[in-house]
C-alpha cells in the first residue's frame, strides 16, 4: 500500500530519518505539505543557518548537491539538504547521486522535491533512492474527487462542510489543492471546533455567489428552468472576471457527460460512486436525464464546442461578447 502524506509525516515526527527522500508526482500540494514539515521541524530553528541547506534545482547540479550531503552537521544531530524543484536538475546529472547513495552519510537527510511528474523508475538513480531511503509519490486527485477531498480536509481540522459549499469551492477554485487548502484556512478561524462551513460563509469570505454560480446554473439547466437560467447567465455576463466563460464551459461539459453516464447506468444505485458526487446530488442528475435524451445531450455538447470556438475568436468578428455567447448557448440548450 502506498505511503500517505500523514503516514510519512508521522514517521518523520518519530525522529528516525532515512538518508534520502524523493517526493514526486503531479499533486504539488502534497509535496509542499511534506517538504514544508521537514523544513520546519527536522532542524531546530536556531540551528538552521548552520545545519540546513536549501537549494533549487535550476540553480545547482547534482555534484553540488552531493557535496552538500557530505558535509557534517555543526550543531544539530543531522544536516538537512532540501532540494526544491529538483526536476530542474539536468536528467543526465542524476546518475552522479548513485555513488553517494551506495554509502550515504548517516548524519545527512537529503530531500528531493520532484514536482510536475515522476523520476523514471527504470533508472539506476531511482533504484538507488528506493534502496537507501523513501520514495513518496503523490496521489493524483481528479476533478470529481475534489469535493470529497475538500470535505476530508475540513474534517481533519475538526469541522464539517455542506455538500453545496464544497461544490461551490471546487467549481470556483478548480483542482488546485493548494489554493483550496489556502481558502479553507481562512474559514477555520471563523467556525468553532465542531462547527459547520456552509454556502453563506463561502459566499461571504471566498467571493463566490451561493445563488449565481456554475453549480446552480447546472441545476437550472437540468430542470430546464428558463427564469433561473436567465438570472444566472445575466449575472455571469455582468461579472465576467468572476465567471469567465473559459471556466464555465469545461464545467458544463463535465456536467453533460455525467448526465450521459447516468442515462446509461444499469444500476442507478451506483450513481453517486460512478459520477463522483455526494448522494444528495444524484436526484439532480436523474431529473436532468429525464429532461434530456442522449441525442439532445450530444447536441448540447456540440453547442459547447461551438461556444468555445467563438469565445476564442473563431467565427466571431469580435463584436459578440462572452456574455452574449453564454446567453445564446444556454438558450439553445434548454429549448
Amino acid at each position: 500500500m502506498a505511503l500517505t502524506d500523514k503516514q510519512l509525516i508521522a514517521e518523520l515526527a518519530g525522529g528516525k530519518f532515512k538518508p534520502v527522500y524523493l517526493l514526486m508526482g503531479d499533486e504539488d500540494y502534497y509535496i509542499d505539505k511534506v517538504s514544508d514539515w521537514m523544513e520546519t521541524n527536522i532542524v531546530d530553528e536556531t540551528l538552521r543557518d548552520f545545519d540546513q541547506t536549501v537549494v533549487y534545482g535550476r540553480d545547482v547540479d547534482m555534484k553540488t548537491v552531493v557535496g552538500h550531503c557530505k558535509r557534517y552537521p555543526m550543531m544539530s544531530p543531522v544536516h538537512l539538504v532540501l532540494v526544491k524543484e529538483a526536476q530542474g536538475i539536468d536528467k543526465r546529472q542524476w546518475e552522479n547521486l548513485v555513488p553517494y547513495l551506495q554509502q550515504p552519510s548517516p548524519q545527512t537527510v537529503l530531500v528531493l522535491c520532484y514536482r510536475h511528474g515522476t523520476l523514471d523508475k527504470r533508472t539506476a538513480v531511482y533504484k538507488a533512492i528506493s534502496a537507501a531511503g523513501v520514495v513518496y509519490e503523490t496521489p493524483k486527485v481528479y476533478d470529481n474527487q475534489v469535493p470529497a477531498w475538500i470535505k476530508g480536509e475540513v474534517v481533519s481540522h475538526g469541522r464539517s462542510i455542506t455538500d453545496k459549499a464544497a461544490m461551490m469551492l471546487c467549481e470556483f477554485l478548480g483542482t488546485d489543492l493548494g489554493l483550496a487548502a489556502n481558502e479553507l484556512s481562512k474559514l477555520y478561524p471563523l467556525v468553532p471546533e465542531g462547527g459547520l462551513i456552509d454556502e453563506s460563509l463561502v459566499e461571504q469570505q471566498v467571493g463566490v455567489s451561493k445563488d449565481y454560480n456554475v453549480f446552480e446554473l447546472q441545476s437550472a439547466i437540468g430542470r430546464r428552468d428558463p427564469v433561473m437560467c436567465n438570472r444566472i447567465v445575466n449575472y455571469f455576463a455582468a461579472n465576467p472576471k468572476k465567471n469567465p466563460i473559459q471556466q464555465v464551459l469545461p464545467l458544463l461539459y463535465g456536467y453533460f457527460l455525467k448526465v450521459m453516464f447516468y442515462h446509461q447506468l444499469e444500476n442507478k444505485s451506483d450513481a453517486a460512486k460512478v459520477l463522483g458526487c455526494a448522494p444528495v446530488f444524484v436526484k439532480d442528475y436523474a431529473q436532468a436525464a429525464a429532461n434530456y435524451s442522449l441525442g439532445k445531450l450530444a447536441t448540447c455538447i456540440g453547442y459547447l464546442y461551438e461556444a468555445d470556438l467563438r469565445s476564442k475568436g473563431v467565427r466571431n468578428s469580435g463584436t459578440v461578447t462572452d456574455g452574449e455567447i453564454l446567453k445564446e448557448l444556454v438558450f439553445k440548450i434548454i429549448h
